[in-house]
């Protein structure tokens, strides 16, 4: 550890995801575990502008690895996103001592890292978001947990569904990518996966309705991301052109809620410690994540221009055995 780095903070931004508080534990037990202060920053980059900050020492995050949400809360901050309100962060850092940040987030907190990494404060982004739609890491905290909430809530309206012999379209989160949509769709059986990263038709699905009929199948389910959205619509024209019975489910938010799985869990106790690890070598605008279940890291600029490739594949076997 550099001499003048014996303080770090840490903090959540963009929405929330099951396994962040673990991250938030992993972090301010490494940091404390390696002799620094560690400061928690509530509701994301405004508590750095406001000055909401709190010295967290062991027992600060006793009992929360199993909690949904994020202990430090979280909120979009404008003035944050302006040169004036960069400056204004990093000047309240160094105000207190700290010389780096870990921010657990998506995207768009990585590049409120990277500002402020440039300002002066080393930064340490873990991909903390349930669309895990973070090219850099093959898997980002929260969205093991958000599938296995999707599925428990499609399992539960496919008792009704088949009830009633109906078709239930199902949305799901996922508003730039298909990949809870994807997951979720093949371990609950849908008969139709739609996202925005393969091509659809209405009638594509109306299709592969009436040939799951003419096998003798009487009851569908097909899964909406979030980004493609109509859902009410197509429930509609599926009747319309089925006579199926169809309703249309909106999951929405509770996705992003309840208890991690033990994979998102364990993830964030990884990437919440190697961030700390990197900070206490004066390593800064870093990106840390998972790959071939090592744990990684990247310059911040370059994990924000990576595109991450969508399984095409695991579609079309989702699509094949979907009859």
């Amino acid at each position: 550890m550099s001499q003048t780095q014996k303080s770090i903070a840490v903090l959540t931004s963009g929405g929330d995801a099951p396994g962040m508080n673990a991250a938030v534990r992993a972090v301010v037990r490494a940091g404390i575990n390696k002799g620094m202060k560690v400061y928690g920053v509530y509701r994301g980059y405004n508590g750095l502008l406001n000055g909401d900050v709190e010295e967290m020492n062991l027992r600060s995050v006793s009992d929360i690895i199993g909690n949904g949400g994020t202990m430090l809360y979280t909120a979009r901050s404008e003035e944050y996103a302006t040169p004036a309100g960069i400056q204004r962060a990093a000047d309240f850092c160094r105000s207190i001592g700290v010389s780096g940040v870990v921010v657990i987030g998506g995207d768009g907190s990585f590049r409120g890292a990277r500002c402020l990494t440039n300002a002066g404060i080393n930064c340490i982004g873990v991909p903390g978001t349930i669309d895990n739609d973070i090219a850099c890491s093959e898997y980002t905290v929260g969205f093991d947990t958000a599938m296995n909430t999707a599925i428990q809530m499609v399992d539960r309206i496919r008792d009704t569904a088949q009830s009633h012999d109906r078709c239930s379209v199902v949305e799901v989160m996922g508003r730039n990518a298909g990949y809870i949509a994807l997951n979720a769709g093949i371990a609950c059986g849908a008969t139709y996966i739609i996202t925005k990263e393969e091509p659809f038709t209405v009638n594509d699905v109306i299709a592969k309705i009436i040939e799951g009929q003419k096998s003798g199948k009487h009851h569908f389910i097909v899964i909406v991301a979030e980004g493609i959205g109509g859902s009410e619509q197509l429930a509609k024209e599926i009747e319309q052109a089925t006579g199926v019975e169809s309703r249309a489910t909106i999951l929405g938010h509770v996705q992003r809620g309840g208890s991690p799985t033990v994979q998102d869990r364990v993830a964030a106790s990884q990437l919440g410690y190697y961030a700390v690890d990197l900070l206490s070598k004066g390593i800064g605008n870093r990106v840390v994540g998972l790959q071939h279940n090592e744990v990684v890291d990247y310059d911040i600029q370059e994990a924000l221009k990576m595109k991450k490739e969508f399984p095409h594949d695991l579609y079309k076997i989702a699509n094949e055995i979907s009859f």
